[in-house]
């Protein structure tokens, strides 16, 4: 089984694809540094959505996802901007903890797998 990197970095990957199966690495919100919580989580979602379709799939394929806020006061406003995201009846598994993130200007960061799903013809 072939295993496809996309985006590939000298540290990591932004994702893997590994079988019918897409991997990111956990996103930070690159255009949107030092905003808050809601834009933070916008802008990962889009960068999210941009790594899926580079992939061979999207959002309705989610398996899983983890999320990591450096404070769960920004629960409330990341979770209106991710309910509003994901496709409903087709929500992923889901861990949100607060964590120290690698930099003071990040307060959101998410991870997700996703299937890739053939299309039918």
């Amino acid at each position: 089984m072939s295993i496809k990197r996309i985006k590939v970095g000298s540290r990591m990957s932004q994702a893997v694809v590994h079988g019918s199966v897409v991997y990111t690495a956990g996103q930070v919100a690159l255009n949107a540094r030092g905003e808050g919580a809601a834009a933070q989580t916008r802008d990962i979602l889009d960068a999210i959505d941009g790594l899926l379709a580079e992939a061979g799939t999207d959002k309705s394929n989610l398996l899983t996802a983890n999320i990591w806020l450096s404070d769960m006061a920004d629960f409330k406003a990341m979770n209106e901007v991710w309910d509003a995201w994901v496709v409903e009846g087709n929500t992923p598994t889901r861990a949100c903890v607060e964590s120290k993130l690698a930099a003071p200007q990040f307060n959101v960061e998410i991870a997700i797998t996703a299937a890739i799903v053939a299309a039918i013809e």
